[in-house]
This record gives C-alpha cells, sequence and structure tokens, in this order.
C-alpha cells in the first residue's frame, strides 16, 4: 500500500452520512482498527527499511574508505581511499545508493504522519457526530 492508496481510501472512509449518525458512530471503531494497521505495518516497513539503510551506508563507508571486499573494486573501480570526514560525507551524500534507502526511509515518514492525522481525525470523529446531532436538534427546537 503507498500513500495514494492511504489518501484515496481515507476521502472515502472520512465522509460521515448526516442522514445515518446512529452507524457512522458505531463505525468509529472500525476504522480506527482499520488505519492503526495500516499504520503498524508501515512502521514496521520503516524499521526495515532503516535497517537496510544502515546495511548500505556501511557498504558504501567501507567502499569509499577502502575497506571493502577485492571483489568490490573488481565490479565497480573506486580509484580512492577518502580519509577526510567533510570528503566522505559529501560522498555519501552524493551516492545513489544511500539516497534511495534514505529517501524511502522519508516516505515512509510521510506515509506515518498521515496515518496518524487520520487516526487522530478518527478518535474526534464521535465529537463531531455529537455536533451534527446538537445541531439537528437545535433546528427542530428541542
Amino acid at each position: 500500500m503507498n500513500l495514494d492508496d492511504i489518501q484515496k481510501m481515507w476521502t472515502r472512509d472520512s465522509e460521515i452520512d448526516r442522514d445515518d449518525l446512529a452507524n457512522e458512530s458505531l463505525k468509529t471503531s472500525q476504522l480506527h482498527a482499520k488505519y492503526y494497521e495500516v499504520y503498524n505495518t508501515t512502521l514496521l516497513l520503516r524499521e526495515k527499511a532503516k535497517e537496510t539503510y544502515d546495511r548500505v551506508y556501511l557498504d558504501r563507508y567501507n567502499y569509499y574508505t577502502g575497506k571493502a571486499d577485492p571483489e568490490v573494486y573488481e565490479k565497480e573501480p573506486f580509484p580512492y581511499k577518502v580519509r577526510e570526514k567533510e570528503a566522505l560525507n559529501r560522498y555519501m551524500s552524493a551516492d545513489e545508493r544511500v539516497s534511495k534507502t534514505d529517501l524511502k526511509i522519508r516516505y515512509y515518514d510521510t506515509m506515518l504522519k498521515y496515518l496518524e492525522e487520520i487516526i487522530k481525525s478518527i478518535s474526534n470523529r464521535n465529537y463531531a457526530i455529537k455536533n451534527a446531532i446538537d445541531w439537528m436538534k437545535f433546528q427542530a427546537g428541542m
């Protein structure tokens, strides 16, 4: 599941049927469970991506500092041994493999933030439903 899927799903699920507020109120716990499941799955995927990032970072660190296996340099020659911390940081930040795994982590972070906001909204859903009921009562003169 990706961010677009979650956004489309939330667009459908966030609507409250004004003609059936009782059932909408009961649906709150189902929505909470649904989105918390997606949140937990995404959190685990983020942790796996972080683990991959750490492994890739170490591999690329060893590569740039000349500590990788000789087979690595046969496949992908690199004629330097980077010794300066500043230069190493530049190489690491420009490395495609490191950047790609870091981008994946940031993508999962964006998904998690969005899911957290959805879960907060679901938690406040019953207040919105209660306010709608109170408004209807007020309009009816009760």
